[in-house]
């Protein structure tokens, strides 16, 4: 759900309803999208969750897709009984998973998917159950004593409408051991597009709230509640769940702040660039792999955009106005083939921590905020947010070519350059 976005974060307008809301998919401009009942699970399924060992045990999960040109990432994830496939695009900034189903609703509308519509087994999730109950704010009263619906809408006209049910998951995990286990998704049946086609059947929800995917194996005692993804500048990568893929020694870590806890943010940043304080401070930061690109708040980002057109005064590189790929592109004396042909134009950036004594620093070396275009100039991968909320996000082009982890239980998230986002990982000893 990727490319380009009209706001800052794919978020639920109506809050006072809901409490679930995305940072990102269909939220800004430019960004691509992609991005029930049932069977009770066998007893053989349930038997063999507690045979294992939570500690240790985890989750690995290809990824496919990169920043551009496909503009987004996904996961292949098999649900239902029986089990089939489904393209799913990963996002912190989300709790719930859903997927486009065929469902009996009021007002079914679909938009176009690679996949047959999901079919629901016969396991609906009831209004008062507590997973229910997280998708609403604590006022919230049930119409009815059956059914739990929901209903999503995000900034560019998008949204989803749908049931919360439960179905079988399957999952390979790392020990050699595989389950089929039930677990917490919405059925959708009705969504309204937004202005770029989703290339996935739906969405799976990392955020931090109860419905997310690892919240649920967590609680059901799988895995650890720890997300991480290594998305790599080459296209390709993983996302994995547990803590069986990196050694802690060998990553930075920040503490989760309190001003955004519903999401994943490491606070407050000051900006640097080419390794020099610029006074762009107080910007609060969120991490969000649902989202494509990086974004600003806008007194932000007019000022680091002046700082990069200061710095190319002399080069020979020209605003390339013909260039509709992102909002800034940039050409050269002759067409560029790769990054490795502009890196001598631009300076590294960095997020500092103002909240980390330690002075933590998120790098940005060029391939970390520029692409290059199907018209083969240079375009700057960070782009203008809201007018509103000082609220800016850590996208996909960001994170690339780095692991970044998502530690749920110790409140914290960490990261640490990996140039081989496209290999699986082997074990802990040779990740990172």
């Amino acid at each position: 759900m990727k490319v380009g976005m009209l706001w800052l974060l794919r978020v639920v307008v109506l809050m006072l309803v809901l409490r679930v809301s995305s940072l990102s998919s269909a939220s800004y401009s430019g960004k691509q999208n992609g991005r029930k009942s049932m069977l009770p699970v066998p007893a053989q399924a349930t038997t063999s969750s507690l045979m294992l060992n939570r500690v240790g045990n985890s989750v690995v999960l290809p990824l496919h897709g990169n920043v551009y040109p496909d503009g987004f990432f996904d996961v292949t994830l098999n649900i239902g009984q029986p089990s089939k496939p489904y393209f799913l695009d990963p996002d912190t900034g989300s709790d719930l998973t859903w997927l486009q189903c065929d469902f009996k609703g009021p007002c079914q509308r679909f938009t176009k998917a690679p996949h047959p519509h999901y079919k629901p087994s016969n396991n609906p999730v009831l209004c008062g159950d507590p997973l229910c109950k997280s998708l609403h704010p604590p006022e919230y009263k049930c119409e009815t004593t059956e059914q739990c619906y929901y209903e999503l809408w995000f900034q560019d006209g998008s949204s989803t409408r749908g049931v919360l049910v439960k179905d079988a998951f399957s999952f390979n995990f790392r020990d050699g051991k595989q389950l089929e286990h039930s677990l917490a998704l919405g059925c959708g049946y009705n969504q309204t597009p937004g202005p770029f086609p989703n290339p996935n059947d739906g969405v799976l929800g990392l955020g931090k709230g109860k419905l997310s995917i690892v919240s649920q194996l967590s609680m059901d005692g799988l895995v650890r509640n720890i997300i991480g993804h290594c998305m790599s500048v080459r296209g390709g990568g993983y996302l994995f769940f547990g803590d069986d893929h990196y050694d802690s020694s060998l990553v930075q870590w920040i503490s989760m702040s309190s001003d955004l806890p519903e999401y994943y943010s490491p606070g407050w940043v000051e900006l640097k660039f080419g390794g020099q304080p610029t006074g762009i401070k107080n910007l609060l930061t969120v991490f969000d792999s649902g989202s494509s690109y990086t974004y600003l708040y806008p007194p932000a980002y007019e000022a680091l955009i002046t700082l990069v057109e200061e710095e190319l005064i002399g080069k020979s590189l020209k605003q390339a106005l013909d260039d509709e790929t992102l909002p800034i592109c940039w050409k050269g004396e002759r067409p560029f083939k790769s990054l490795d042909d502009v890196r001598e134009y631009f300076k590294p950036i960095a997020l500092s921590f103002a909240n980390d004594e330690k002075d933590t620093q998120f790098e940005l070396p060029p391939e970390a905020y520029l692409i290059i275009s199907h018209k083969e100039n240079v375009c700057l991968g960070i782009l203008n947010g809201t007018a509103g909320r000082n609220l800016n996000i850590i996208g996909d082009i960001s994170m690339q070519d780095k692991v970044v982890i998502y530690d749920n239980e110790k409140q914290r998230i960490g990261w640490a350059p990996e140039k081989n986002c496209d290999q699986l990982p082997k074990s802990k000893s040779t990740s990172i």
